[in-house]
């Protein structure tokens, strides 16, 4: 099991757009935006669980340092 920071992300992102997004490299087990308890806004990042660590190798291999929409720079 391979949990990943997943920082930079849209305000507007929620954990099924980063779920959806990030299983694109493989099984997600768990993907959370967190949120300001006070607001309920998105803090701007996350994390990602991944069942398999190959999975989060590519995820890191391939969105580290790019924009995509919806998210800035992961």
């Amino acid at each position: 099991m391979s949990k990943l920071f997943i920082g930079g992300l849209a305000w507007h992102t929620d954990d099924n757009a980063l779920r959806q997004k990030f299983e694109e490299f493989g099984q997600v087990e768990e993907a959370i935006v967190v949120k300001d308890r006070d607001t309920g806004r998105s803090r701007g990042f996350g994390f990602v669980r991944y069942t398999q660590e190959q999975e989060a190798d590519a995820a890191i291999g391939q969105m580290n340092n790019v924009e995509y929409v919806g998210f800035r720079k992961i």
